[in-house]
């Protein structure tokens, strides 16, 4: 299967969750995957939510941040990948000045 995320509309949405700020993606989704490329903007978050859907994947591209999933905060860089399994409650921040940017993947269990 090929997706092709040039071919799918950028989405902007503003307080994600409860969250602030804004955040940038492009987002597929079907019966098994949630697949979405985001870029979190400075001063931007995600609100505390529970992972309903399945366990969600977090993988980091470029800029800073923190997870805090079940009340445990753990720093976020390029590189690292945050896990938060379904059932759990979790956020995300940009704690830099640039945009947060992550391929999300949530795998329906």
């Amino acid at each position: 299967m090929k997706i092709d995320f040039n071919k799918i509309e950028p989405m902007t949405i503003p307080g994600m969750n409860n969250g602030t700020g804004t955040m940038s993606a492009r987002m597929y989704n079907d019966d098994f995957y949630r697949i979405i490329p985001t870029a979190i903007h400075p001063g931007g978050s995600i609100g505390i939510h529970k992972q309903e859907s399945g366990d969600d994947l977090n993988y980091i591209i470029s800029g800073t941040g923190k997870a805090i999933c079940n009340g445990i905060e753990e720093e976020l860089k390029p590189g690292v990948i945050h896990i938060c399994p379904k059932g759990s409650e979790h956020s995300i921040i940009n704690t830099g000045e640039d945009d947060l940017v992550m391929l999300t993947i949530v795998v329906a269990k």
